[in-house]
């Protein structure tokens, strides 16, 4: 068995209405859940033969991604096998203080969200930042570009660096593919 928890908050969130996000989460993998509410804990249950190892990774990721902040429909982008989970924490970054993690959230967001929208679009990764972390699901060959550019900003970058590093990796993308053909 697996244990993982996840805040308070985000419970409900992995439940869904009347059961629905469990019971879809449980029929796709076909690994049973158990939640503990009390705990706030999701226990995965991997003691079957026939359950199969690269899934209970994937559904360990999945839970934690709806416990960061994701939706279901963006977490369950993780069954695809090229789809992968990364979690930042802030306080690696700058610390325990409050105010140095609230400070540095919100440069990641932006100002109306368009630091973040921007990371999203440029390398095709989903953004959710939810207390003091900030989490990445994407594709394999643009969650490390994603990553970077979070720790980068995390590090205090200015913002137009973080841009121009995404657009030039953007570029490279799109010359590497062209040569491909």
């Amino acid at each position: 068995m697996i244990y993982v928890r996840i805040p308070k908050d985000r419970i409900a969130v992995v439940i869904g209405e009347k059961g629905k996000t469990k019971k879809l989460l449980e029929r796709r993998s076909g690994i049973k859940l158990s939640i503990d509410t009390d705990q706030n804990e999701v226990t995965i249950h991997d003691e079957k033969d026939d359950v199969d190892p690269l899934m209970v990774m994937k559904m360990q990721d999945i839970v934690k991604a709806l416990g960061r902040g994701f939706s279901p429909d963006h977490a369950m982008r993780l069954f695809s096998d090229d789809v992968y989970f990364e979690l930042l924490d802030i306080h690696d970054f700058v610390g325990k203080h409050k105010n140095h993690v609230r400070r540095v959230a919100a440069r990641v967001i932006g100002s109306e969200g368009k630091t973040r929208r921007i990371i999203e679009e440029q390398t095709g990764c989903d953004l959710a930042i939810y207390g003091h972390t900030v989490a990445v699901v994407g594709p394999l060959e643009s969650i490390g570009d994603a990553k970077h550019a979070l720790e980068m900003l995390l590090r205090g970058a200015e913002h137009a660096s973080v841009y121009r590093f995404l657009e030039k990796k953007r570029r490279d993308q799109r010359r590497a593919s062209q040569e491909l053909w």
